[in-house]
Formats: C-alpha cells, structure tokens, sequence
C-alpha cells in the first residue's frame, strides 16, 4: 500500500506514462490485471489553455480506472498552474507534472527533462500548481539532462520544499533516452534525501525485478514502463511475487488472443473502427514479440482494417 498525498493505492505498482500507449483502452486493461495508479498519456498545459480539440480524448477517464495521475507537460509557471486549475474538476485523483521527456519536440521547446537545467523554474512550476489546485501533485523527473549535470536529488529536495506529494526517478539521464541501463543507485540516493515518497522507474520488466528495485533502492513504489506494452500481465505477476513469493508466469497463446480481440474491441469502442484498428497495430507486434511466426505476424498486422480480420489473422497463425 502506498500513499501519495490524501489518495491511498491499493498496490505500489504503477504504470508508467508513455506516450501513444497508455491511453484509455490500455489503461483499463493495466488496471483489471492490478496496477495501482494508472498514468495518462502527457498532455500540453498549453493546449488545454488554448482549449484544443484535439487534447479532450487523452483528457477522458472512464469509471472504474481510479486512480488516475493525469500528466501534464510545458514550461511556463502561469500556464501549467493555469491548466491545472481548469481542469481540476475532471475524475483524476493526482496531477504529474513531466520533467523527463526526452524527446526533441519537448525537450528541444525546454520542457519535459530540460526543465532540469533550470532548478529555479521547477521550484516555480511546483509551488505554483501546488496553490492553484487542492489535488496531490507529484513530479517525474529523471537522473539528470546529461552526464554532467546529475541532479535528480536537487530537483527532488526542490519538488518537495515546493510542496510535490511524490516525486518518480527514471534511473537515466535525458541523453540515454532509453538506451543502456537505468542507474538504480540514483533512485536510491533520492530516496534518502527526501521523506515523501519515491517511485523507481527504468528496466523492471519482471517480478524479480521489481523485488530487486525496492531491495536496493528502498523506494516506496515502482513503475513499470516498456515492459507494459502488450503484457499487461506484468502488474499482476508482480503483485502475486511481492505477496506469495509465486510468479504466476507468462500468458498462454489462448490468453494473449484473447487479451488482443479485447483490447481492439476497446479501441473501436473508444476511437472507432478506422484509427482503433490502425493504434492497434503496435499493440498487436507487442502481444505476440517472441511467439513463432511473430514478425511476420507484424508484418500482416500492418494491414489490418476491421476486427474480423484481426480474428482471421490470428487463427491462420495458430495463436
């Protein structure tokens, strides 16, 4: 059990925000198979500002997903706090404020983890979207933007003088983006220098794994990323080792079909059958990565329309 501010998690697993993949539909399937916190696709506190169209769709919670963090992403104090306060009233329980997005668009524009070279606008973003809503904010940040400038303790003693209710650590810096090993050590220091709770983040992708990670790092909870993508499983063998020390092991071929038809009968239900079937693509190559036949499996996938065709494919390959 762990907790982030008033809000109370049945589990300290949690999904990991990713863009293009932790979307409605997903979410729902991380929560049924025992994920604690649910993290929303990064949304711009810019858009929501400008009331964009485009941002109502990864603004949408469905019931039975909480709770939900909803992140948001951007660099001006004003505007992020702003955001915040406007959408306060939507059924999301704790507001994340990205400080670890790699990617050029984002980093590049000075958001997501370029915010880390600048510790005195952190310190502003937090304290002022801390006052603007009543709700726990949390921040996920990274080990630092390069291997020069490892600054994840600084930023997270900042994010909790400012008045944050968590802070998550990915173990690597910006210029790693994904690449390499996550430093696990780095979560470990964060987690003594600050006394609200620390999420570890980077290279769990199995129970073992997740027990090692709390061993060694004594963070309060850990968060599953890469590893989520087509094996929503992952939370639930996590929590049956943590508890009974049994791995219930990977899914059958029958249970991984079956996860699939589900999971593209929720995409259409939420997107419509054109641009669910077309997302759903990626999820399909993650479902069956390491299943015989499997690229070209993929490759088929690539043209798939409709749910019947989903379910011809998977019964011309035996899956």
């Amino acid at each position: 059990m762990l907790k982030i501010g008033n809000i109370t998690l049945e589990s300290n697993i949690i999904l990991a925000p990713m863009a293009g993949v932790t979307d409605l539909p997903f979410r729902l399937l991380c929560r049924e198979q025992g994920a604690g916190l649910l993290c929303m696709e990064m949304v711009s506190a810019k858009a929501i500002t400008y009331h964009n169209k485009n941002t109502e769709a990864l603004l949408t919670i469905a019931p039975g997903e909480n709770p939900v963090s909803l992140q948001l992403f951007g660099a001006d104090p004003d505007i992020i706090s702003q955001a915040a306060a406007y959408i306060e009233e939507r059924p999301f329980d704790i507001l994340d404020i990205n400080m670890g997005c790699p990617v050029p668009k984002v980093a590049g524009n000075g958001e997501g983890a370029a915010l880390m070279k600048s510790p005195k606008l952190v310190e502003e973003i937090v304290t002022r979207t801390v006052r603007a809503i009543h709700k726990p904010v949390t921040v996920k940040i990274r080990k630092g933007f390069d291997p020069q400038h490892i600054n994840a303790v600084e930023i997270a003693k900042i994010a909790e003088a400012s008045g944050a209710a968590a802070v998550a650590v990915h173990g690597r810096t910006r210029e790693q983006y994904y690449s390499g090993q996550a430093d696990w050590d780095i979560i470990r220091q964060v987690k003594e220098a600050v006394s609200i709770p620390v999420i570890g983040n980077g290279d769990v992708d199995s129970p073992e794994k997740a027990r090692a990670m709390l061993e060694e790092t004594g963070c309060d909870g850990v968060m599953v990323g890469r590893a989520a993508r087509g094996n929503p499983w992952i939370f639930g063998r996590i929590r049956s080792f943590l508890e009974t020390g049994e791995d219930p092991g990977k899914p059958a071929g029958a249970q991984v079909r079956e996860m699939m038809l589900r999971h593209a009968n929720m995409q259409m239900k939420y997107k419509g059958e054109y641009t669910g079937m077309r997302e759903m693509r990626k999820h399909i190559a993650w479902y069956t990565a390491g299943f015989p036949h499997s690229a070209k499996l993929r490759a088929k996938s690539n043209e798939l329309e409709t749910l019947e065709q989903l379910e011809e494919l998977l019964t011309k390959m035996a899956l």
